[in-house]
């Protein structure tokens, strides 16, 4: 399997991406060295190896889980960019 540059521009629109033609060019020949890398780990037998979570062995190191008091309404309105009253204002995405 291998990218094209049309896959290329057909992803960055599904991302919203603006590319340019050099652009594209070198993401298409990176997702090319991506997937020929992968055909290569598909070549290792992994029977008997159990899914890893982390490389390397950690302990969890949560913070605890304490109630604190919220947010305002008005405190997490003040720093929006745009607020109608009571809400968030977000420019539209899906037309």
């Amino acid at each position: 399997m291998s990218v094209s540059k049309e896959d290329v521009h057909y992803m960055a629109h599904l991302a919203r991406l603006n590319l340019k033609e050099d652009e594209a060019e070198g993401l298409k020949e990176d997702m090319n060295k991506i997937l020929g890398y992968m055909e290569t780990l598909n070549e290792l037998d992994t029977t008997g190896v159990e899914p890893l979570n982390h490389v390397v062995e950690q302990p969890a190191i949560l913070r605890k889980d304490v109630a604190k008091e919220p947010i305002s309404h008005e405190d997490a309105l003040k720093n929006a960019p745009d607020a109608d009253s009571d809400y968030f204002r977000v420019p539209r995405v899906i037309e």
